[in-house]
């Protein structure tokens, strides 16, 4: 005979230790009252604990455990308790924008200009990669998306090699919540050399905290080559397209922060200065001008952007792998690094410093030198290529 499945409700019944349990009992021809003790005492009999080891402290085995049984009916989801999936750690930070609202008078004649904060609640995924001795480097989670690569027209301070704009889709990938600091730089210097020496502290501005600078294209590349040796991990430098859509994280404007910048948000020149016989101005649009530190500052010292990146705007330019190209014709789509054609011995630098005026720091600005070049206003942060899993 084929045997069916007949729900029978038990009132208030939830014997101790059964949640979503289903139990198989023979109901053919059973009055209902007599249904209902029956299913209540299989119920019973289910929920009796395994047998526990008869050691102190000892742990009862999984698979003496009582778990719930699936059971799929048609047209609905399966019955019972499904494995939680690993839950990824987020981070919560707090995001700061600037709106420049402009009232009265004609467009850049007789107009009042007001320069308002915004702050917005931000949250990411992230990583951490323990580097022993107390030490972790931690990376967010960048979601793969679509932007628009490099600036209009338009965009005041844009230079011809910003262009022209192109479309660009990024693979998912991890990017060093800071740039490398010279605490982590001393750690990997110190471990087997891979391809070439590296000094363990170059920096020009001390501090543990403080962005490494004063590393060549080929430091940065055997740090990754070390890094990735150590933690079974493979780690590089990140694109060049990579690297702008994780300062523009969804935005479309000069800087991450807004049509403008100020010396609160990020650390770059904010007086004026003169270079070559003209005056260089310390403000950007309808930003004020600021202070100028004559230094870099430690990590994380000002508002990070929606991925939960710090100091994608100033402090020190950032390496990346692409070869120099004098714009952007022919250039991938797929995010990937642009490593064929153009100037090999020159790469890519992004991000501006505190050296430089703020149109030099803006989301889409392109800086190259020499393999081997260094100075105290360069530096690097990392991606992580590798699958993560939880």
């Amino acid at each position: 005979m084929k045997r069916k499945l007949i729900p029978v409700r038990v009132g208030e019944c939830r014997p101790e230790g059964v949640l979503r349990t289903i139990v198989y009992v023979d109901l053919v021809g059973v009055a209902e009252e007599e249904a209902a003790r029956l299913v209540l005492d299989a119920l019973k009999e289910r929920a009796k604990p395994a047998q526990k080891p008869g050691f102190p402290g000892a742990v009862t085995p999984r698979e003496e455990r009582v778990e719930p049984e699936a059971v799929a009916f048609p047209g609905k989801e399966p019955i019972g308790e499904t494995p939680a999936k690993p839950v990824a750690p987020t981070l919560e930070f707090e995001v700061v924008t600037l709106e420049v609202k402009r009232s009265g008078g004609i467009i850049g004649l007789a107009q009042k200009v007001e320069l308002l904060t915004h702050r917005h609640p931000g949250k990411a995924e992230y990583r951490v990669e323990d580097l022993g001795n107390g030490f972790s480097l931690e990376l967010m989670a960048i979601p793969g998306g679509t932007f628009q690569m490099g600036t209009p027209d338009t965009e005041e301070g844009r230079s011809n090699d910003e262009g022209p704009l192109h479309r660009i889709t990024v693979k998912p990938f991890l990017m060093s919540k800071y740039s490398i600091i010279q605490a982590h730089w001393q750690m990997v210097a110190a471990l087997p050399k891979v391809n070439q020496d590296l000094n363990p502290d170059p920096s020009h501005f001390k501090g543990v905290n403080h962005p490494v600078e004063q590393v060549s294209w080929h430091d940065a590349v055997e740090f990754c080559d070390r890094l990735s040796r150590k933690t079974g991990r493979k780690y590089r430098l990140p694109s060049e397209a990579e690297w702008e859509y994780a300062c523009r994280a969804g935005t479309t404007t000069p800087f991450h922060f807004g049509e403008t910048i100020t010396t609160d948000l990020a650390n770059y020149r904010g007086t004026d200065r003169e270079y070559e016989g003209k005056t260089l101005p310390g403000f950007y649009g309808s930003g004020p001008k600021g202070e100028c530190r004559e230094q870099t500052t430690e990590v994380g010292s000002f508002p990070p952007n929606m991925f939960g990146l710090y100091d994608m705007h100033g402090n020190v330019w950032e390496w990346c792998l692409d070869h120099w190209h004098d714009t952007y014709e022919e250039a991938p789509a797929d995010g990937s690094a642009w490593v064929t054609g153009g100037d090999s011995n020159q790469r890519l630098l992004r991000g501006g410093s505190w050296l430089n005026n703020p149109w030099d720091c803006r989301s889409a600005v392109r800086n190259g030198y020499g393999l081997n070049f260094r100075y105290y206003d360069i530096g690097f942060r990392v991606v992580c290529a590798s699958t993560w899993t939880l």
